[in-house]
This record gives structure tokens, sequence and C-alpha cells, in this order.
């Protein structure tokens, strides 16, 4: 009846947890060689086995085998996470639960200031997403369960939050400063 994937695209629900069972092991491999086994990992892994169900019935047996079609949308969402997190203010990535000596120190640190300070312009809904995010460091679908919002508007407001503070301090940062000339 056609290959794995032709099956899962054709919408056999039986064949979409043979293809778990076949390509899990392999996401999960290439997922966990540059994430590590944690949390994130495994949600990545999910999304990676999502796009797969989603498009698998593009897939063309022409065109490469099965796994090489999986590896590819494995890839291509590994490397959209790890630009991302890298794309992160590190500075910013806080626990706001710390105790009192802890929690000055880390107020102090100058690019947590200038990122929470641009957190305050933010709307309340996308400043708590972010707030999650950034300095909690919770999950995308940690934050869609604790705010009771959508997944798909949970990672909006991560990614669009992101991009404008990562401009917002860019911009900043290339202000011109005044300086004053001194007269020889």
């Amino acid at each position: 009846m056609g290959t794995l994937l032709e099956r899962v695209g054709s919408g056999d629900r039986g064949a979409l947890s043979e293809c778990i069972a076949e390509f899990g092991p392999l996401i999960w491999a290439l997922v966990s060689r540059r994430l590590g086994r944690g949390a994130d990992a495994e949600d990545l892994v999910q999304e990676i086995l999502l796009d797969v169900w989603r498009h698998a019935a593009r897939y063309d047996s022409t065109r490469s085998s099965e796994a090489t079609f999986v590896a590819v949308i494995a890839r291509r969402r590994l490397i959209d996470r790890l630009r991302r997190r890298t794309a992160r203010p590190e500075d910013a990535t806080i626990d706001l639960e710390l105790p009192g000596e802890q929690q000055r120190q880390i107020e102090a640190s100058v690019d947590a200031r200038r990122v929470l300070k641009e957190l305050d312009s933010f709307p309340e809904e996308q400043k708590s997403v972010l707030m999650l995010a950034i300095l909690n460091g919770l999950s995308h679908s940690e934050i869609a369960e604790q705010t009771r919002l959508p997944l798909g508007t949970v990672k909006t407001h991560v990614r669009r939050g992101l991009g404008q503070i990562r401009e917002r301090l860019r911009s900043k940062s290339s202000e011109p400063r005044q300086h004053t000339k001194e007269k020889r």
C-alpha cells in the first residue's frame, strides 16, 4: 500500500504509530547529540514528529529514502532551535524566585535590567509569556498550560517579543553617544 510516509500522508493512523516507532530513535539521536536530553530536546522531538506527520504527503520515494526525508526535517528544526537559542539575551536568563542576596546581585546586571525595562513596554499578555520564557526558562508547552493560551499564541508572543527586544537593544547600543571635545 505504499511506503510508511506515504501511508502517514494519506491519513493512516496505524502508520503514524509505526512512523514514531521507526523514526523516533533517529530523531532523538540527532536532537540529543546537539541539545542533550532535557525538556527542550523532548519538546523539539515532538515538534519534529509533528512536522513529519504534516509533511509526509510531500515525500517522494524517487528523490530520497524515508530516513533522509525525516533527517532533513529534523535538521532544519534543530538549526532553527539552535539559532533561537543563540539569539536569546543570555544575561536575562534568571530565576525570579531566588532568595534575597542572589536576587539583588542578578538585578544589578546591566543587561538583565535593560531587558526587564524593555519588557515593561510590552502588552501584559505578551509580557507575562516572555517573562515565563526568558526569566523562568519554561518551555512553550509549559507556558501554554500555565497561562491557558493556545500553544501557537505562546510561540508567536515569544518569537516576536524576543525579536523586538533584540532590535531595541541593538538600536540603543548603536545610538550615537554624545562626546565632549576637548580644546587643545
